[in-house]
């Protein structure tokens, strides 16, 4: 767990002082005006990793309504939108947009029935199961706020529409299409994630960790097909598959130090197509979570051993052994210790010491902001949560009342104004801290 250090956490509960309160008032007064329709349409109209056209577009077409010189298609579906104001420090700011193959069931008036078929080629309905929806709308509340506050800010702000985090790829498509040579390179990248397990009207980052490392595995098993009522004449993969599963755990729970977090997942299994017939294949789709990166290659290398050992267990030759693919992966997100330490401080003095939260890693969570800000990149990194849920809420929860639903579920809902009004506000006051010598005291 990461604290914020005591200075800040015992810094005098105030008012937020101005202009982060003008700030503050603005973006609710947009809200109010267009933001909320515009959050409204993006709620109803998610798009699937590197699907997002119609969101990309919309996004463009606002970013540009607010000022920015815009390019569109970068990374696949990103956008890049510059505001330029005089000379001085160069701050990148991310929104992420994708949504997930996730069918809606969160009761909301604005409740996604969209479908899209995604980049497997499968046709799955849609849904912002993680809030992507506020980041963007938080991202264009943000472009007007600094186009309006030009007088207190010197530099260039780069603000990226970027496709697909859900898959853990958009980032580093956009850096392989040359965000950094193309456009003007960061000193500094920030970003935020809206938390459905933090307060409204709340903010938190770490100074270290902030994410996870994240690893998509893919295990095929093969077998040898038979009848299901002669087992013996095959070699089935439905049983090797199993005691792969179970083998995993023990890589956490026997290979690991109890003190060490890590996290094998097996999300999928599939294999066979009836009752009685053993079929020739199972696949699995296992999700690997690790908070360094030498943890993060031991998990990988023994699933592999591992795999492979289940199948000469059981007989099957070298040329049959299961197959282990990692198909997608991010390294942990780690905010640069300096500036999450300088952002903090501005964001007590700005928004209160009550609305800065001290922050806690309370699962492996993992975010593909960290290709935007790897050591040789030579960008500073800060990360933040932005509360998403109203504390009674949370509260009743707690004392054995509703749950409050998880990313990811088909449940999942967040007070998008109060959010939106928290995320735009803290990123202004973010942006202005570094390129207006603290404007947003």
């Amino acid at each position: 767990m990461f604290l914020l250090p005591i200075a800040l956490i015992a810094a005098p509960v105030q008012a937020a002082p101005a202009p982060a309160t003008e700030i503050a008032a603005a973006v609710r007064a947009d809200y109010q005006k267009s933001l909320g329709s515009l959050f409204d349409w993006f709620h109803r109209n998610p798009e699937l990793s590197f699907k997002e056209v119609n969101t990309a577009a919309r996004m463009a077409k606002e970013l540009r309504a607010a000022g920015a010189t815009v390019t569109e298609k970068v990374g696949g579906t990103g956008v890049v939108a510059i505001l330029k104001n005089g000379t001085g420090p160069t701050v990148l700011i991310r929104a992420d947009m994708d949504g997930l193959p996730v069918r809606e069931a969160s009761g909301l008036p604005n409740m996604s029935v969209a479908r899209q078929v995604g980049v497997d080629g499968v046709e799955n309905p849609v849904m912002h199961a993680c809030g992507h929806d506020t980041h963007i709308t938080a991202l264009v509340a943000t472009a007007r706020r600094l186009q309006a506050m030009k007088d207190r800010w010197k530099g260039t702000v780069v603000m990226i529409v970027q496709p697909a985090e859900e898959r853990v790829g958009g980032a580093k498509a956009m850096v392989a299409d040359g965000l950094y040579t193309r456009f003007p390179k960061p000193d500094y990248a920030l970003a935020f994630h809206v938390s459905a397990q933090q307060p409204t009207g709340t903010v938190s980052a770490s100074t270290g960790i902030q994410y996870s490392s994240s690893d998509s595995v893919e295990i095929d098993v093969p077998g040898v097909g038979a009848h299901g009522a002669s087992p013996h004449a095959g070699k089935d993969p439905v049983y090797m598959a199993s005691q792969l599963v179970i083998a995993l755990q023990g890589l956490i729970s026997r290979e690991r130090p109890p003190l060490s977090p890590g996290v094998i997942t097996v999300g999928s299994f599939h294999s066979g197509a009836k009752h009685n017939i053993i079929s020739d294949m199972a696949k699995l789709q296992v999700t690997v979570r690790a908070n360094d990166e030498k943890t993060r290659a031991q998990l990988i290398a023994g699933i592999k051993r591992v795999a492979e050992s289940v199948g000469r267990l059981n007989g099957m030759p070298d040329d049959k052994l299961p197959k282990v693919t990692v198909s997608e992966g991010t390294p942990t997100t780690i905010n640069d210790a300096a500036l999450a330490t300088r952002l903090n401080a501005a964001m007590v003095r700005s928004l209160g010491a009550d609305a800065v939260t001290p922050f806690e890693q309370n699962g492996m969570g993992a975010e593909d902001f960290a290709y935007l800000v790897q050591p040789d990149s030579g960008v500073k990194g800060y990360y933040f949560a932005v509360g998403g849920t109203p504390k009674a809420a949370l509260d009743a929860a707690a004392a054995g009342g509703p749950p409050v639903a998880s990313h990811h579920s088909a449940l999942f809902k967040v007070e998008a104004e109060p959010t939106i009004v928290t995320g735009a506000t803290a990123m202004t006051v973010a942006t202005l801290e570094l390129l207006g010598g603290g404007a947003a005291r």
